[in-house]
């Protein structure tokens, strides 16, 4: 697990998590139904219960889902914060983005003066 300076999770780990489709299904299905178990994940998946725990400990260690027993069970939730955290991120490398891009037209206008 990757830390920022700051002691937060770094969107490196958020970004491997979400660049596998099952992972960001996975996601999806904890977001909308509040939680599962690995084995009904799997019944709605095309894949097995234990590609599905593996996917699970991946989410996991990008801080995206939450394990907690419930008896025999182990429910996992979605947690959306580090995504969150990773969609400012990415929000602030595009507004760099936009202003190096309006410097350059500016500057291929000839509106701005060297």
């Amino acid at each position: 697990m990757t830390r920022t300076a700051e002691g937060e999770q770094a969107p490196d780990d958020v970004l491997v998590a979400l660049a596998d489709p099952i992972r960001r299904e996975v996601l999806t299905v904890l977001a909308r139904e509040g939680g599962a178990t690995s084995t009904s994940l799997a019944a709605s998946l095309p894949i097995t219960r234990q590609a599905v725990a593996k996917h699970l400990a991946v989410l996991d260690r990008a801080g995206l889902v939450r394990a907690r027993r419930a008896g025999r069970e182990v429910r996992y939730e979605a947690d959306l914060h580090p995504l969150r955290r990773t969609t400012r991120w990415m929000d602030t490398l595009i507004d760099q983005w936009e202003h190096r891009l309006n410097a350059i037209k500016d500057l291929a206008e000839g509106t701005t003066e060297l």
